[in-house]
């Protein structure tokens, strides 16, 4: 009997999720693909390549939507359930609500084990080709380019190197400036500790100046503690975040790695370690989602208002993603620490859900 339970609620599962994520896809692909047809017609990006586009952000989506698809479909599973007086029944044969929870525990794990699995392998490689369609295809500035770690501008004889770019605090460090004279010889050469944008400029601190005096063949070298510059075609700090390298294309290893060489080269990878433990903190919310809409699901309520169900799960999920990008936000401005900021979402989430668990038995 138990056995026949477990398959009875998973069959129901399996068959509202899969309806709840293919209308979200469907509805997604519609709205962003609509969403960026002005940019495909200015900048002559056929439909194809622009749907193509929309396509390589599919297994990014799914991730993202699948805690609230799951949320939604336990709701449903329970709710009708409840409302079809079978919960009444098995409870009344002495079947705990908590044996009853199990299967949509089991389920949360996999989809987190899931999720998991696409982050540190599909959707690196589909966002990174996303990516580029987006920000070398569909834009006006050429000239650019960004490698897997640094960021590269050129402009006409002048080179600049970016070894670090933070997209949280907009600022720049390990900046060399190079400007190419006749012959293919330095001319001068810029290196900066790091930088900032202000006031329409860009200013480099603990700067030292390499100038080419063709009189004595030599360099001049000159320190400064500040300088204002003009960084690669006046690019603006929202311009350098949509050409630097994105966390969503680099997995947990990647973006492990990557941390372990910023913070060995003596810059600040704050806003990295925070992406980094979020990648591993925010797929294990499909628990706590399975446990709160198993609860919410059972309630008295949902038996004769199923929609009013799927609205409280609606407004856990936003309050999640809420607190979620708040913690974050914390940990990016250095007031909690970057594990602290990806998990405490997840810990008060999880006794918030036990305790509604607990309330409807």
């Amino acid at each position: 009997m138990i056995r026949c339970l477990h398959k009875y609620w998973l069959k129901e599962f399996v068959r509202i999720f899969i309806i709840i994520q293919a209308l979200v896809m469907v509805l997604f692909v519609f709205i962003d693909y609509l969403s960026r047809l002005d940019r495909m017609l200015e900048y002559n990006v056929t439909f194809a390549r622009g749907l193509w586009y929309v396509l390589l952000k599919l297994p990014y989506m799914f991730v993202q939507l699948t805690p609230a698809g799951l949320l939604l479909a336990v709701i449903s599973v329970f709710g009708i359930m409840n409302r079809n007086e079978e919960l009444t029944a098995l409870k009344s044969s002495g079947i705990s609500v908590y044996f009853l929870v199990k299967p949509a525990i089991w389920v949360g794990c996999l989809l987190a084990l899931l999720m998991l699995f696409l982050g540190e392998t599909l959707i690196p490689l589909s966002m990174a080709r996303s990516n580029h369609i987006r920000y070398h295809e569909m834009v006006e500035k050429k000239g650019v380019v960004h490698s897997r770690k640094d960021i590269w501008i050129r402009s006409d004889n002048t080179l600049v190197h970016i070894n670090f770019f933070d997209p949280v605090q907009k600022t720049v460090a390990g900046i060399t400036c190079t400007t190419m004279g006749p012959g293919f010889k330095i001319a001068s050469r810029i290196d900066a500790a790091k930088g900032y944008y202000d006031n329409g400029q860009w200013i480099l601190e603990d700067v030292a100046e390499q100038v080419y005096d063709p009189k004595i063949d030599d360099y001049h070298v000159t320190i400064r503690p500040r300088q204002v510059i003009s960084l690669g075609l006046s690019l603006k700090p929202d311009d350098l975040g949509r050409i630097a390298k994105k966390t969503n294309e680099m997995s947990f290893t990647e973006l492990r790695r990557y941390v372990g060489k910023v913070t060995a080269e003596g810059y600040d990878a704050t806003t990295y370690k925070v992406d980094m433990h979020g990648k591993l903190a925010f797929p294990f919310i499909c628990v706590i989602m399975a446990l709160t809409g198993a609860a919410t699901g059972m309630r008295t309520f949902v038996k004769t208002n199923l929609p009013v169900g799927i609205a409280v799960g609606v407004g856990f999920c936003f309050l999640y993603w809420f607190v979620f990008g708040f913690t974050a936000s914390l940990g990016y401005a250095k007031i909690l620490p970057p594990v602290v900021a990806a998990w405490v979402s997840n810990l008060v989430f999880l006794c918030l859900g036990c305790i509604y668990l607990i309330q409807t038995e």
